[in-house]
């Protein structure tokens, strides 16, 4: 658990750090060199820094082992961070695209070939810093180190678009084709697609877990498969999972022979638990629920 903090931690920091420089760097050359694309592009990259500083300030809570008063522990506080980031990026989008719609209102100017750079720049760190985060985010099944690896991969296209849309508006203005100048601000209306896909992706994730459904059917196979190993195990009459953020939480009803006693019963749902939690190591909680079972139940 100390070992999940800490690179929750680390991949938090080195976000905010890079999104400080890139947001700073896009915003302002966005503005001096004349392009919205990019504009957009660094203030999609300062709602990267605002989600990264709420990751820091909620992965401490998510980790806290249970208590009294949270018998389940406080996983969920790593989706309600990502959900709150998933609504962030949708109201960056909503504002992206009003400023890319009304640029096709009036006479627009070509932007400045270093705003391309600055793009190009944006779009190569933003791949490391993604790929790197990913694979904790997998490694530790963190939420909130997803939520930033998801911001990362929205900065991705997004910034490789805001590249394209300023030497699409260069190209035109040293061609004389008028049509390309609008490649900017057509690549500002992209970037706000995208970050509004992603938001709704995380938004989407963030609801379903709070609203405890239940885990994918694919997995839950799984999880019969283990259970049905057992040959005390005389049927599976329920079985349900949540997330509870990082980990899963999992409820099960089993029948055994009626003629079983207390303890045997009780070893029996001891050792499949283990088994689960040892197969499975997000699994947090398994509560098993004997049932008794007679022939003529078949």
């Amino acid at each position: 658990m100390e070992l999940r903090e800490t690179l929750a931690k680390k991949i938090a920091w080195i976000s905010v750090i890079s999104n400080i420089i890139l947001t700073v760097g896009k915003i302002a050359i966005g503005w001096y060199g004349n392009s919205d694309a990019v504009f957009a592009d660094g203030i999609h990259s300062a709602a990267d820094v605002f989600a990264s500083i709420i990751v820091l300030l909620v992965i401490k809570i998510a980790n806290k082992p249970a208590d009294l008063e949270h018998p389940y522990g406080h996983g969920k506080a790593e989706v309600i961070v990502s959900g709150i980031i998933g609504i962030l990026l949708f109201l960056v989008a909503i504002y992206v695209v009003y400023e890319g719609i009304s640029g096709f209102f009036h006479e627009v100017e070509s932007p400045s070939l270093l705003a391309m750079w600055v793009a190009l720049f944006s779009y190569i760190t933003k791949i490391i810093l993604y790929r790197s985060s990913l694979k904790v985010a997998q490694q530790h099944n963190s939420k909130a180190i997803e939520a930033i690896a998801f911001d990362h991969k929205a900065d991705i296209v997004a910034s490789i678009a805001a590249a394209i849309g300023v030497l699409l508006s260069v190209i035109g203005e040293s061609m004389d084709i008028h049509f390309l100048l609008y490649g900017d601000k057509a690549a500002s209306i992209f970037v706000a697609y995208l970050i509004f896909k992603i938001a709704k992706e995380m938004l989407m994730e963030a609801f379903d877990i709070l609203l405890e459904r239940n885990i994918n059917s694919e997995t839950l196979q799984e999880y019969i498969e283990v259970i049905n190993h057992f040959d005390e195990v005389r049927r599976i009459d329920r079985i349900r999972a949540r997330e509870h953020g990082h980990y899963v939480l999992v409820d099960l009803r089993i029948s055994i022979d009626h003629f079983k006693t207390i303890k045997q019963g009780h070893d029996l749902a001891k050792t499949i638990k283990q088994k689960l939690m040892d197969q499975f190591d997000n699994i947090h909680e398994v509560l098993i629920h004997l049932n008794p079972y007679f022939p003529e139940d078949k």
